[in-house]
């Protein structure tokens, strides 16, 4: 079976002031659409073809490019996608709290590393926070359309949540001004849908 550009569970104008409903209109039916139709096309017959997203990253050949740059890019934005909400910003609350204050001390100390790394990944690229196997997380970044299921890319675990730091993400609203962009994520981060991931991939 195919993959489908996933519906949003929320309207383009919905996280604005903080992500412009221009850009979501671009972002989502333009770039979004345009790598889920080039996967398809890539796999097409092939022995990937019926198998997961998730397990095509796993096992992927990091040479063929076409499915690297195309199935990163279907997974890592509807990853983006379902981390944002209308409704979010705050903080985690129970064992993702706990996890993230083990490991970075608290809260706003994790902000702070997560904003950083998002911010100094040169070029086009994304930031993670990820869940380790028992239940430690990390923070880290990967270029392009890589992402930590990847073969070798320099993250451990799984991620469960994501930022695009591509400038297609926020140049219309905010051009050049990326931790702008950075410290605006945070405000529409739907850390239920965060939470859930933790618990289910820990």
């Amino acid at each position: 079976m195919a993959f489908e550009l996933p519906k949003l569970t929320y309207a383009y104008d919905a996280l604005e002031p903080h992500i412009d409903a221009r850009t979501m209109q671009i972002h989502h039916g333009k770039h979004h659409n345009g790598y889920t139709t080039n996967l398809n096309n890539a796999i097409s017959g092939s022995d990937l073809d019926g198998q997961s997203i998730e397990s095509i990253l796993e096992s992927l050949d990091m040479n063929n490019a076409v499915v690297r740059n195309n199935g990163g890019g279907f997974y890592n934005h509807r990853l983006f996608w379902s981390v944002m909400s209308p409704n979010g910003g705050g903080k985690p609350t129970g064992a993702l709290s706990d996890a993230i204050n083990t490991a970075f001390g608290s809260f706003e100390a994790f902000k702070d590393t997560f904003a950083k790394t998002a911010a100094t990944r040169f070029g086009s690229g994304w930031a993670w926070l990820c869940v380790i196997p028992g239940g430690a997380v990390e923070v880290c970044s990967t270029a392009n359309q890589d992402n930590p299921l990847m073969p070798d890319v320099g993250c451990k675990g799984f991620p469960i949540l994501a930022i695009d730091v591509w400038e297609h993400a926020y140049y219309l609203n905010y051009q050049n001004r990326r931790p702008d962009y950075i410290q605006a994520f945070f405000n529409v981060v739907d850390w239920n849908t965060v939470s859930e991931l933790y618990q289910k991939n820990m």
